[in-house]
């Protein structure tokens, strides 16, 4: 089955997506005459104008984020035989709800956030966990409507607490813009003998070893956590990890490594300890076919006790 590539925009009402779409379907380097189903999830002020198009393959459809069903964007790909699609997201809706709804050959290719500078703060303090799940996913953010000089240092840490790896563009009044190059240094010593993990770095060092387990390949790290065991992999493995809170309350879920330890069966489930381990990347059913981190014990030490709070934070 062909896959079918994806690009998805996503941030909240007026934040400058329809604008970049129009401007991106205008172009030729991108809209070279490929069929492009145009599905809008959310309808802003602006309009799309087809007729500006250097090519007449682009059709559009207006579907309801919360109800649309896998059959309904099986049957519009059919209809417009198209080989792309292009999707304006709805920013009140979580992204991750409606990419389980995409039939299998769909592929999200890119995920690019807008998100206005005016705004966006005001939208984290009030609901932050509809910003964190769109930054979450996204290969690039983009802050718009921002005067030229401003301090874009608050826009830097809100997109760094969700990724680390997200690319971050400012995009100024003046039509100028400026790809963010600040430096987030990691709060330990990744080329020390042992990586000491501080409980408050847990979090930063758990997504930062998960996106990257290659830069952790066979470094030698020390930490506390709590027990969790396998449901697969029950023989001489267990998960030593801690709670995480990503945005709020409701998004607290609990952040494990796999790691192999011969005693493992002797050890408790959600007791604490303190975990001496050489990092590998390797595949591992928790990871679904990609690379993942996955500890090899070297030490592990029981009734290790936890700093206040013992959820940790990005």
């Amino acid at each position: 089955m062909q896959e079918i590539p994806v690009y998805a925009f996503t941030g909240f009402l007026d934040s400058g997506k329809t604008k970049f779409i129009q401007e991106t379907l205008e172009d030729e380097r991108f809209n070279a005459g490929e069929k492009t189903l145009l599905l809008l999830f959310e309808e802003g002020e602006e309009e799309y104008d087809l007729s500006t198009y250097p090519h007449k393959n682009v059709y559009i459809e207006v579907l309801d984020q919360q109800t649309v069903t896998t059959k309904q964007l099986q049957a519009l790909q059919k209809k417009y035989k198209a080989e792309r699609v292009v999707a304006e997201l709805n920013g009140m809706q979580q992204v991750g709800d409606l990419y389980m709804r995409f039939p299998e050959n769909w592929v999200v290719a890119q995920e690019v956030m807008f998100a206005d500078s005016t705004t966006i703060m005001a939208f984290n303090a009030n609901m932050r966990n509809l910003v964190m799940d769109k930054l979450v996913g996204a290969q690039m953010v983009v802050f718009n409507r921002l005067e030229k000089g401003a301090d874009v240092m608050p826009f830097h840490k809100l997109a760094r607490a969700a990724s680390r790896r997200i690319d971050i563009l400012y995009d100024y009044t003046d039509g100028t813009t400026e790809f963010d190059e600040i430096e987030d240094p990691l709060p330990f010593d990744i080329n020390a003998p042992i990586v000491e993990i501080k409980d408050e770095d847990y979090a930063l060092f758990y997504r930062d070893v998960s996106e990257e387990p290659q830069k952790y390949d066979s470094k030698t790290v020390r930490f506390k956590g709590q027990v969790a065991m396998l449901r697969r992999d029950k023989n001489g493995m267990f998960a030593p990890g801690r709670f995480v809170m990503t945005c709020c309350v409701e998004d607290i879920q609990f952040c494990g490594i796999p790691c192999r330890y011969a005693k493992a069966a002797e050890l408790k489930s959600r007791d604490w300890v303190m975990v001496t381990a050489k990092v590998a990347a390797e595949k591992h059913p928790l990871y679904k076919g990609e690379l993942g981190p996955v500890l090899t014990a070297i030490e592990v030490t029981t009734g290790a006790v936890p700093a206040e709070p013992d959820v940790a934070t990005f």
